[in-house]
């Protein structure tokens, strides 16, 4: 695992462990950087156990994504051959288990990465959790639909399916506002010198040591690990909630995501959903690689 000290300056004892009481975990002590190339399938594998991470420990963490939409150009030049990109894009679907297909690259390119980097931004101005679901709908378009990101429509058909105020997305999207909150991003991403994605870097705000950093994609007791680390202490992790509920607040989820979250096989999670299934609380979406399972709305 890659760790290092973010820059923050300070000290502390190690063996002072602070009391997290109700009004500081109101405040959460931890400020969790997701850096985020959203044409990169590594940081797409990373959904999994950030679900997790947010259900056992989200009451100590804000979540903070942060859009790297330069690495993109950067990926782009250095992998100029679609096939090469068609190719780990495949490979990485086959590795972690979350879906994206390659032929994307071969049939329908993303030609602008900065357009979609800048599309999420604009997402964001409409609230954090609007930007974060228009994120994460962006992703599918592009991992497992093989939509251009790059292109206006798209972009717009996504801030639909997120829910967001269309109008308002036009509006914000080629605004000054976005490009300023990008270009926020593109400088947090430069001071805390992230150089390769995914990327995490994390900071407890209740005292005065550095930040720290994970490069690379890990199994998920790793950023238990770290996390713990930053609080200096072990706290035990929130109950899960019910499948139904899950499938209910996130709507579109991957076998992978479930297994993660659930701590199942692969085959106990397909024998769970089966049953969700037969109850009609939800449909199986195959995609290339796995599955992915749709919430049937009641109302």
């Amino acid at each position: 695992m890659t760790k290092k000290d973010t820059g923050r300056t300070g000290s502390k004892n190690m063996n002072a462990k602070p009391q997290y009481g109700f009004f500081n975990l109101l405040n959460k002590p931890v400020e969790l950087y997701v850096f985020i190339d959203p044409l990169c399938p590594k940081c797409w594998s990373m959904e999994p156990f950030i679900k997790k991470l947010v259900i056992e420990y989200g009451r100590f963490f804000k979540l903070r994504p942060v859009i790297t939409g330069d690495l993109s150009r950067l990926n782009l030049n250095k992998i100029k051959e679609p096939r090469e990109l068609a190719e780990t894009w495949e490979k990485t679907a086959s590795c972690t288990g979350m879906s994206c297909d390659g032929d994307l690259w071969l049939e329908n390119p993303v030609s602008s990465p900065w357009l979609a980097s800048l599309a999420i931004k604009a997402a964001e101005l409409q609230g954090r959790k609007a930007g974060m679901k228009f994120l994460r709908k962006l992703q599918e378009f592009l991992f497992l639909d093989k939509q251009n990101i790059s292109d206006e429509e798209v972009l717009i058909k996504c801030a639909k399916e997120a829910r967001l105020d269309v109008d308002e997305f036009k509006r914000d999207l080629h605004s000054e506002s976005a490009r300023r909150a990008l270009r926020c991003d593109l400088k947090i991403t430069r001071e805390m010198d992230v150089d390769q994605i995914p990327t995490i870097v994390l900071f407890n705000q209740m005292d005065d040591k550095d930040g720290l950093k994970i490069t690379g994609l890990y199994t998920y007791d790793i950023y238990v690990e770290v996390l713990h680390e930053v609080l200096q202490e072990k706290p035990r992790p929130a109950s899960k909630p019910d499948l139904e509920e899950f499938l209910k607040h996130y709507h579109f989820v991957a076998t992978k995501e479930i297994s993660v979250v659930y701590d199942w096989s692969l085959e106990k999670t397909e024998k769970e959903m089966k049953k969700m299934v037969l109850k009609q609380k939800a449909e199986r979406v195959p995609v290339k690689y796995g599955t992915f399972w749709r919430y049937i709305d009641q109302d």
